[in-house]
């Protein structure tokens, strides 16, 4: 099978989270099942040259209140997409719900070929985080019906994980949807230097570290982290929680550390580059925690089990499906005091922090990037097929299986 595949997607590298890995890692893999992807992403201020072939920039504005996004210009969207004219492709796929959504649907339209998209976003957990003020029921209402709106537009729906998937349904959404997970491309098993790590960041190779990597923002729920921290504190007083991402909920994250006295005691490493210092980040934690609610998929803590650390983390959503039995994590409920026993436990005991991490490794192992592009590229072809049949179909389209 050899088809083109459009991307549109309203974030990439080098703005760096779960949507813009998830991307780079499947195309790396369906190129190898013969899938050839064309990526229409925005232009960030200062980016350098694009070092992957077939990614089309597309100029961009600021997104208000949002330092690190940016929204594609509607009239330099229109162009770029425009520019593929004399180009052949099977199927649009669109990685974003905002302004890369409606593009996506008008490419695929025009052309006649079917959209598909990731449902990477839990709006209704964004809703109650950003705009607080907002009654909860009602944010939910708007959240869902914003969805269903969505999701009605397109012929097929990839969801992260089986929670996802559950929860789409529980929206309303009838659109065929297929569970397919990031996966972890065999770059992120090659070992850090953990040694290397903390000698650049002058943290002695005997303290303890707790590791978490991901945006820094109100959703993940890092105050619950920074909150079990403290409680890890009265019993590890030399222990270090590491904070590497940067986000919006930064100088929140500074106050709340001087209200509770742990300024000295958090280091925020921004963001790493992921081919070498982010490894090292990883190795050098003796334990990664993670409790974040709003996760489709939870990639880091795949990454994390990659390089053999001990994992601790409450399993919502998305993370519920990587954090099944046999990962060698330790699974906790919300709770503080459960959440810092937990830690304690593994800091207590390396021997055990080094067994669950070797299980966890080769539970990770299970995840691999090739094998979820070709559930991918499979997926591809069938909505291809699904279409086809339903073009030739005398009575129309049949109606929406979900598979």
């Amino acid at each position: 099978m050899h088809l083109k595949v459009l991307l549109i997607s309203d974030v990439y590298f080098p703005r760096v989270n779960g949507v813009s890995t998830s991307i780079r890692s499947f195309r790396g893999d369906l190129a190898a099942t013969g899938v050839d992807t064309t990526l229409v992403v925005p232009a960030y201020p200062g980016q350098p040259e694009d070092e992957e072939p077939g990614v089309l920039r597309v100029a961009s504005a600021a997104v208000p209140r949002d330092p690190e996004d940016r929204r594609m210009r509607g009239g330099a969207l229109r162009a770029a997409l425009a520019s593929l004219d004399g180009s052949r492709f099977d199927l649009v796929h669109v990685q974003t719900p905002f302004v890369a959504h409606y593009a996506g649907v008008r490419c695929a339209r025009r052309r006649g070929i079917p959209v598909v998209a990731t449902y990477h976003t839990l709006f209704e957990e964004y809703l109650h985080c950003y705009v607080p003020l907002l009654p909860r029921v009602l944010g939910r209402g708007i959240a869902r019906a914003f969805t269903r709106s969505q999701c009605r537009q397109l012929d097929a729906i990839v969801a992260p994980s089986e929670p996802m998937q559950a929860l789409l349904g529980e929206y309303g959404v009838t659109t065929p949807t297929r569970v397919i997970p990031t996966g972890l491309p065999a770059d992120r098993f090659v070992a850090g230097d953990g040694a290397r790590f903390r000698a650049a960041h002058g943290i002695p190779a005997a303290r303890p570290v707790l590791l978490y990597v991901g945006r820094v923002a109100h959703e993940k729920n890092i105050d619950f982290l920074v909150h079990a921290f403290r409680e890890v504190r009265a019993a590890r007083p030399d222990a270090l929680l590491v904070i590497a991402g940067e986000g919006p909920a930064r100088a929140h994250l500074a106050a709340l550390l001087r209200e509770l006295g742990l300024e000295r005691d958090v280091a925020f490493g921004g963001y790493l580059e992921r081919r070498r210092a982010l490894l090292d980040c990883y190795a050098a934690a003796d334990v990664f925690v993670f409790a974040s609610r709003t996760e489709t998929q939870g990639l880091v803590l795949l990454e994390a089990m990659a390089q053999s650390r001990a994992v601790v983390s409450t399993a919502h959503l998305g993370t519920a499906s990587v954090l099944q039995s046999g990962c060698g994590a330790a699974v906790v409920p919300e709770e503080r005091a459960a959440f810092a026993r937990a830690v304690l436990d593994f800091l207590a005991d390396a021997d055990r922090a080094a067994r669950a991490g070797a299980v966890g490794r080769r539970y990770a192992e299970g995840w691999s990037s090739a094998a979820m592009a070709r559930r991918l590229a499979g997926f591809y072809g069938e909505v291809l097929s699904s279409r086809s049949d339903a073009a030739r179909s005398p009575s129309g389209p049949a109606p929406a299986r979900e598979s």
